[in-house]
């Protein structure tokens, strides 16, 4: 096992040394003569003797840079031939970890960890193993407990050409309860979401006036087609849902993220805004402060108020939210009432988008 062996791992419950060479298996079973933890250590010793001329072994205390993928100067391979989880986790985290090697370190600890950080790897996300990786989370994401980790999860595996349209679909309605799931979904794929609404009822009025003045380059132009259509109208309803139920901070901060970059070709460079007041006022000050907005606004004066709405929405992010969440962490309902004075303003904008003037 020791020669041939393309990567070796630990079942400590079981006593058992596994090797992997090629798609065979081989299999040795311990036997300690003292205490196991004692047994376990020198068998790692032997396998980081042989793998790596040194019996230390991987240095666990490193883990904090493997997980920033700055572990260097080790063969990732070798690595993979001690029997140290850690060790699999520094390889999952190299930046110049390969297709192949990911999966004989998925074989060596098959994980929601090692599975999330490999598909952060681009050359493993485009390869074999990158659906194998993300099928595992989307399994995995029902024990998830903590929505920052949901909302990881979510983020990866939305990733193109790593799940199919009945997975995601499975996870858009598993939404309905868990929000951090919808968030990724306003995050990762915000014009291409499951559940598609209808353009608004007034949209075809004003068609033909936005498409002539994106086809002379105006990109504000380009900005209310999509918020009018099905596409916008779709993302800000889910943006609302989440709102009904937010649950968790990092859930309402992703949210708020997401909002500004579906508006962000109308954000002015300016700093986060900390007061929603503020954030409204200024929207009105540079409403009319750039041509493109103007001369969408001489040639379709109603809809003067949603350009408005829209240019405060880019402006929307989670620095809104600093002084509430610096001085409180409260969740649930809780939550959601000392959001109100900034949740209240944020819908009316969303209904200002989605109202049609019938």
């Amino acid at each position: 096992m020791l020669v041939t062996a393309e990567a070796i791992r630990i079942d400590e419950h079981a006593m058992v040394v596994h090797g992997l060479t090629g798609e065979d298996e081989a299999r040795v079973k311990l036997n300690p003569t003292g205490r196991d933890e004692q047994y376990l250590s020198a068998v790692r010793e032997l396998l980081s003797t042989h793998a790596l001329d040194s019996p230390q072994g991987y240095p666990v205390f490193l883990r904090r840079w493997a997980r920033m993928g700055q572990i260097s100067n080790s063969p990732l391979d070798k690595l993979l031939l001690i029997g140290e989880p850690e060790a699999v986790i520094a390889v999952a985290c190299a930046p110049d970890l390969t297709d192949d090697l990911a999966r004989l370190a998925w074989w060596a600890s098959p994980t929601a960890e090692v599975a999330g950080r490999m598909l952060e790897n681009e050359a493993v996300r485009d390869g074999v193993m990158g659906p194998v990786l993300a099928e595992y989370l989307a399994e995995f994401l029902p024990f998830e407990s903590e929505p920052e980790q949901m909302l990881r999860s979510v983020r990866l595996i939305l990733r193109p050409g790593l799940i199919d349209e009945k997975m995601r679909a499975k996870l858009w309605d598993t939404g309905r309860t868990r929000k951090a799931y919808r968030v990724g979904f306003l995050e990762k794929m915000p014009n291409e979401l499951p559940q598609q609404l209808t353009p608004r009822s007034d949209y075809p009025r004003y068609l033909e006036q936005l498409q002539q003045l994106q086809q002379q380059g105006n990109r504000t132009a380009g900005v209310m087609l999509r918020a009018l259509d099905q596409r916008g109208q779709s993302f800000l309803d889910a943006c609302q849902d989440v709102l009904r139920r937010p649950g968790d901070q990092d859930v309402v901060a992703a949210l708020f993220d997401a909002i500004g970059s579906y508006f962000a070709e109308l954000r002015s460079d300016v700093e986060q805004f900390r007061d929603m007041s503020l954030l409204l006022e200024y929207a009105a000050q540079v409403l009319e402060s750039e041509d493109e907005r103007v001369s969408l606004i001489s040639a379709i004066p109603e809809l003067r108020e949603e350009l408005l709405a829209a240019v405060a929405l880019a402006h929307i992010d989670e620095g809104v939210l600093i002084p509430l969440f610096s001085h409180s962490d409260a969740v649930g309902t809780l939550l959601r009432k000392k959001l109100i004075p900034i949740t209240d303003p944020l819908v009316e904008l969303f209904q200002t988008l989605r109202t049609p003037r019938d």
